[in-house]
């Protein structure tokens, strides 16, 4: 790596939330109670599938690594922005940074890949029901979870390296909450052209071709439903499909809002990521839970063990 191209800022400042003077508490504790309740649902839903035999199925096994990246994903973000808020020194290391984009990358894309992996899983289920046992065989499964882990680390991974050959030089504010990559390659004074080529065609490509893996499932899935008009059919695909395609559409829209609504940070874009970030991790819990029998079920178990070991 040349001189030239080093970074030689050692901290950058982020000026988080637009928060009113005087309400930095009503917005910690706001916060600090939906990182809380991300993790212990998700926590919650992990337990469940571990302990009830009937939910050892691809779906569940899907579903609790989306609900174990949950957990990473928000934790990356959130920890440090409660922490600015209460101590008001909104700074962070340039190797923490640099840490905390990867990971955001990673969980991000992780997450990503297991919304396909579930919405093929759906596909199957409903369109190849006879032939459901032998196509989501567990090796299958296990493949798909660890490619889907593999393929994010080299995402993540490929995008900070790219990122680390810029140079900053005195521009070290960062105009949001956490260190997110369009932000951060506003900031450098190098040139960014290859990063925003690989950005837009590589980054793009990945998550048009997952997004297209879930819509053509989806698809399918209503063709074989309009062939055969059945209310106790459509009522099971959607309660299969519904909170699937509920956070589907959750994720994907808020990060669209994040990154194609404008071209300049502003405090919708913060808001949107917020929603992304924040949000959508701490509703998973609920949108599989109140609308999944399974889970209710299993919940229902887990609570008549408690009471009767307390009683």
């Amino acid at each position: 790596m040349r001189p030239e191209n080093q970074s030689s800022v050692s901290q950058f400042l982020l000026l988080g939330l637009p928060i009113p003077p005087g309400q930095q508490g009503v917005f910690f504790t706001l916060f600090l109670g939906m990182y809380l309740t991300t993790v212990l649902g998700n926590l919650l839903i992990i337990l469940l599938i571990r302990l009830d035999s009937r939910l050892h199925t691809p779906m569940y096994f899907f579903l609790s690594h989306l609900a174990f990246t949950d957990v990473c994903f928000s934790s990356v973000t959130v920890p440090k922005m409660l922490t600015d808020i209460q101590t008001r020194q909104p700074s962070i290391p340039y190797v923490g940074c640099i840490s905390q984009l990867y990971f955001f990358i990673l969980f991000a894309s992780v997450n990503n890949f297991l919304l396909a992996g579930m919405a093929y899983d759906r596909y199957v289920a409903i369109c190849h029901p006879l032939r459901y046992t032998t196509i989501m065989r567990n090796g299958l499964c296990m493949f798909l979870v660890a490619g889907s882990y593999m393929a994010a680390c080299v995402h993540a991974l490929f995008h900070t390296l790219l990122l680390v050959r810029l140079s900053f030089g005195a521009h070290n504010i960062i105009t949001h909450f956490f260190c997110e990559l369009t932000v951060l390659l506003k900031l450098s004074c190098s040139d960014i052209s290859l990063n925003e080529l690989v950005l837009f065609t590589e980054g793009g490509m990945l998550y048009f071709l997952l997004l297209c893996v879930i819509l053509g499932s989806y698809i399918c899935i209503g063709t074989i439903i309009l062939r055969v008009p059945s209310t106790k059919k459509l009522s099971k695909a959607f309660s299969t499909c519904g909170s699937h395609l509920f956070v589907v559409s959750l994720y994907y829209g808020t990060g669209a809002a994040v990154y194609f609504s404008s071209s300049s940070w502003g405090s919708k874009d913060i808001i949107a990521s917020v929603m992304y970030t924040v949000v959508t991790p701490m509703l998973n819990p609920f949108i599989y839970s109140l609308r999944n029998r399974d889970i209710k079920q299993a919940l229902e178990m887990c609570v008549n063990r408690v009471k009767f070991f307390y009683w």
